[in-house]
């Protein structure tokens, strides 16, 4: 077993704030190792991408292998990580300390393999029921985050007991290390540059498409990856929320509203919202009302978030708009964040009283994105605010410090 979770947090204690990728991933196999052991299992197989980056460190594709299962990887309790990759691609990892062995990934998804999936699903279970009989010291029980039923099938075969696996990486990515805090500090850096090049060239005449590119582009230059969504609209498209970016022409005195939804710098997410106003016209009385509102439910949100407290009692104590904004406002006070959005979902009284909603305990080092969106049906405005925090011993404190929108405050 790799040295423990709290050595790793001594030894990040002693070194200067820069970013040591190799404590990251000894601690996040660490993290995943401690989950297995909880419940019991042998090992744990990791298809979704994001969950492979957590466990090994390595990347490969990111997007192409989120729906094209061309990369797995095996990580047990104990014994070697092996990580199964795409076809001659084995030097990507060469430098990884925490993965053992690459071998090259069996494809049995159905683009690859068509006619042969099931004898390549085959294939893929032996290999795995063969790491599993020399690393699993007997025990059966395996993990898998992401298996459909012809791999289920072909693995049950060998007596392999299969066990849920998403709880596993989404309770292991829950506490973030000092080492993960610094390098979610960086990406926030560079995704804020982003903002501060896409609000000066925010001007009418430029089109959401366009403007929208701007982030792209610094979080590539920046050593970001990808944007998950394409959340930016302005004028009477801020309202309702949740429309993409299209070739609309920003006009003066529109609102922009928006949410980053990045993987940037280091793999890590950055997840905000602002919204802007546009030009040299005056806020109107109406847009400066709906911009209190979310700035006053974020902040007073953010308070709310403290170590011990209950999902159900951080409900009770949220503060939610007028009752004329709820109908249109997010279910959620905050989400997890890490290296995507990611456990928990923490919903609002008002949709736990709806059926949703679960459990669950607010705990130190997680990392939250508290969000508001205010806009009254068949309004035409609407203002989307998120910040990124940060649980400490004390409560949440941010990591998201770009400024608000002084027009309209």
């Amino acid at each position: 077993m790799p040295s423990s979770i709290a050595s790793i947090q001594h030894d990040r204690e002693e070194r200067a704030n820069a970013v040591d990728e190799r404590a990251i991933r000894a601690y996040r196999l660490a993290r995943v190792r401690e989950e297995l052991a909880r419940r019991d299992y042998a090992a744990i197989v990791v298809t979704d991408p994001i969950n492979i980056r957590y466990a090994t460190g390595t990347r490969n594709m990111q997007v192409w292998t989120l729906h094209n299962a061309a990369r797995y990887a095996f990580v047990p309790l104990e014994g070697p990580v092996v990580l199964f990759d795409f076809g001659n691609c084995e030097h990507l990892s060469a430098d990884i300390e925490t993965v053992d062995e690459v071998r090259p990934a069996v494809p049995w998804y159905y683009y690859d393999a068509a006619s042969d999936a099931g004898a390549k699903a085959r294939k893929w279970a032996t290999q795995l029921a063969d790491l599993v009989q020399l690393h699993g010291s007997g025990n059966r029980r395996v993990a898998f985050d992401l298996l459909n039923p012809l791999g289920a099938a072909a693995i049950q075969q060998h007596g392999i007991e299969v066990q849920e696996g998403e709880e596993v990486m989404q309770h292991a990515r829950l506490i973030k290390s000092l080492d993960e805090i610094a390098a979610m500090r960086e990406a926030v850096a560079a995704c804020e540059e982003g903002l501060r090049r896409m609000q000066a060239a925010l001007r009418p005449g430029i089109t959401e498409n366009k403007l929208w590119s701007i982030l792209h582009q610094a979080n590539i230059e920046l050593g970001g990856e990808w944007l998950e969504t394409r959340l930016l609209s302005s004028g009477p498209r801020t309202n309702p929320w949740y429309q993409e970016c299209g070739e609309r022409v920003i006009e003066d005195g529109d609102l922009v509203s928006f949410d980053t939804d990045l993987i940037g710098k280091h793999g890590y997410s950055v997840d905000m919202s602002r919204s802007w106003l546009t030009g040299d016209r005056r806020a109107s009385d109406e847009q400066r009302r709906l911009y209190a509102l979310a700035h006053e439910q974020i902040h007073r949100n953010i308070e709310v978030l403290k170590p011990g407290r209950t999902f159900d009692e951080i409900a009770q104590l949220a503060w939610m708009p007028p009752e004329q904004f709820q109908d249109q406002m997010i279910g959620s006070i905050a989400h997890g964040v890490g290296l995507c959005n990611e456990y928990p979902l923490i919903r609002n009284r008002l949709a736990r009283s709806r059926g949703a909603g679960y459990p669950g305990v607010v705990r130190e080092n997680m990392t939250l994105c508290v969000e508001a969106y205010v806009g009254e049906r068949g309004g035409r405005h609407g203002i989307k605010l998120e910040q990124q925090v940060w649980v400490t011993a004390s409560g949440a404190v941010p990591l998201t410090t770009y400024p608000f929108e002084e027009a309209l405050l």
